[in-house]
């Protein structure tokens, strides 16, 4: 399973799938970010938190603990 926490700088994945359970996976589609869309990773902190992607056309931050859970392919 490739998670978007494990996906390198520069590269654009799609979403396959959320996990997590309530507040915290409506917060992360409440950001865009849903089945089937796609996200270029722009840049990744030095110690790997937070990243900074961009989705459906605006820059977004996310923590290591809430990249972890969204299933990229």
């Amino acid at each position: 399973m490739t998670t978007l926490k494990n996906t390198a700088c520069g590269q654009t994945v799609k979403v396959k799938k959320i996990s997590g359970e309530g507040p915290v996976r409506r917060r992360i589609m409440d950001m865009g970010i849903t089945k089937g869309v796609e996200i270029f990773v722009r840049k990744v902190a030095p110690l790997g938190d937070p990243l900074e992607v961009t989705v459906r056309g605006y820059e977004l931050t996310l923590r290591k603990t809430d990249a972890e859970m969204i299933e990229v392919i």
